[in-house]
């Protein structure tokens, strides 16, 4: 009893620890990348899925391809209460007032609170509900259904409903097992979700990318757009390698009550499959985060932060609306950022079986830079020169690098193009053997560490999520003293 409470104890701890450790990560700002402001959609899991609807409706001449709702409900449904919220709009133990929803969107439309509702019979809609989901029961969604009937037409709205997923997101290869209802709220089913969710929404697309992806995540800084509100100070963009080049479509994704980064770590931004299908499509995608301030870790979508929450002018609603501003902006503006160009010229060479050598063209006004692989900064101290040599890497492995410069007040300019490189193969490597534990065990077995409250496996250094005896990583060695998340 004494060692469980320890352990208990312990996980607790290194939670806050976690928590406040990455509250003090420095983050950039969002990036102005000219992405294409005719091909912006957005999607989201339960509140996410109903503040997915919210912005749909209301920024309709912004979210003009569509949404994909899983697990939502009509716009507006709770009308300010929380008794809606967890009755009809959730067990759909009363019925829904759909005809009289309908009705207000109509008139707030005709106010200018909200977008002109004739936008919406361009878009699309893609709607889900899993059988055996007992949160937002399948009535809910089929009253959505229902209510998208008087702005979408018929031959632009796909629901499906006959999968029996609990209440979560699901995928064809990661999660929990399908019917079940519990953290990180991803599930396994066999179905690539985003993937029919994204097709739907822009039609035939190319392959997903199921190897190393291209592209950069950053983590962005939120408070250039709304401060408090139940929103975090950060959020997530994923960039594909070709949107630095070249005009990229936007989709906004959003997470679930108590999904975010502070809950389960980076699942959702990582593990629910979008980025596969971004990567190969040239879609820029945009995580945003609330906060642990905000009920339940959940979007807005009844009012427990401002009357307004379903507006425009509700302010989770126009912050979301100013990121994809932002994106499909040509300059940051705003923002406060720095005014430094993207480096140019970035290349790799000298590869060794765990280094490579990143290189690139001088930034004028530079007074350093930060180099990232794969989306996370790896140099701890500034790089004064116009090159930097990443170690602790895995033998015949990809990896992808980007770099930003930093002016004299230490803030960031724009990030380059990333550059791609693959390890050479280790004299006398090993076979690959998995280890599946909790991540504290992880730690004390000596294949992982642990810092600020998350673990982090040896040698790649990979973010396993929160040091605890809850959370369950199986780690694939891949050489001496070196493990990377995955199976064998």
């Amino acid at each position: 009893m004494k060692r469980n409470w320890m352990m208990m104890k312990m996980s607790l701890v290194a939670a806050f620890a976690a928590l406040a450790g990455h509250a003090a990560t420095a983050a950039v700002p969002l990036p102005a990348l000219g992405a294409n402001s005719a091909e912006v959609s957005v999607s989201g899991l339960s509140a996410g899925g109903f503040m997915a609807v919210q912005l749909h409706v209301a920024y309709s001449a912004t979210f003009k391809r569509g949404a994909g709702v899983v697990a939502g409900g009509p716009y507006y449904c709770a009308e300010g209460s929380i008794v809606n919220a967890t009755g009809r709009c959730m067990s759909h133990s009363s019925s829904i007032p759909v005809s009289s929803l309908v009705s207000t969107t109509n008139s707030w439309a005709s106010s200018g609170t909200i977008d002109p509702v004739s936008n919406l019979a361009n878009s699309k809609v893609y709607l889900y509900s899993g059988t055996s989901d007992n949160t937002v029961v399948q009535a809910v969604m089929n009253d959505l259904q229902t209510y998208y009937q008087s702005f979408v037409p018929t031959a632009n709205t796909f629901y499906k409903n006959n999968i029996g997923s609990g209440h979560a997101m699901i995928t064809d290869d990661y999660g929990s097992s399908c019917s079940t209802t519990a953290s990180p709220y991803i599930n396994n089913c066999g179905f690539d979700l985003a993937g029919d969710i994204l097709q739907y929404l822009y039609g035939a697309l190319n392959a997903r990318n199921n190897g190393t992806l291209s592209g950069t995540f950053t983590e962005f800084n939120q408070t250039d757009f709304v401060s408090g509100h139940g929103m975090a100070a950060t959020g997530w963009i994923y960039v594909p390698q070709s949107c630095n080049s070249s005009s990229c479509r936007v989709h906004v994704v959003l997470h679930g009550c108590k999904q975010n980064y502070s809950d389960i770590g980076d699942k959702y931004v990582r593990d629910t499959g979008y980025n596969r299908w971004a990567d190969t499509n040239n879609i820029i995608l945009i995580y945003p985060q609330t906060s642990t301030a905000a009920t339940n870790s959940c979007f807005d979508w009844w009012g427990y932060d401002n009357a307004n929450y379903a507006k425009k002018s509700g302010p989770q609603m126009a912050a979301i609306k100013a990121m994809v501003d932002r994106v499909t902006s040509g300059s940051t503006g705003g923002g406060g950022g720095s005014t430094l160009a993207a480096p140019t010229g970035v290349g790799t060479s000298g590869a060794t079986s765990s280094s490579m050598v990143i290189g690139w063209n001088a930034v004028s006004g530079a007074a350093s830079y930060n180099v990232y692989r794969g989306g996370s900064k790896v140099n701890a101290s500034a790089v004064s020169a116009t090159s930097y040599t990443d170690t602790g890497l895995a033998a015949s492995t990809t990896y992808s690098w980007s770099v930003t410069a930093v002016d004299t007040s230490n803030v960031e300019g724009a990030m380059s193009s990333a550059a791609t490189g693959t390890t050479l193969a280790a004299s006398g490597g090993t076979t690959p053997v998995c280890y599946t534990a909790s991540n504290y065990a992880h730690t004390t077995a000596g294949r992982a560490t642990q810092s600020g409250g998350y673990t982090y496996a040896n040698g790649s250094n990979q973010n396993m999520g929160l040091w605890n005896t809850f959370v369950t990583t199986t780690l694939k060695q891949t050489g001496t003293n070196y493990y990377v998340i995955g199976s064998c």
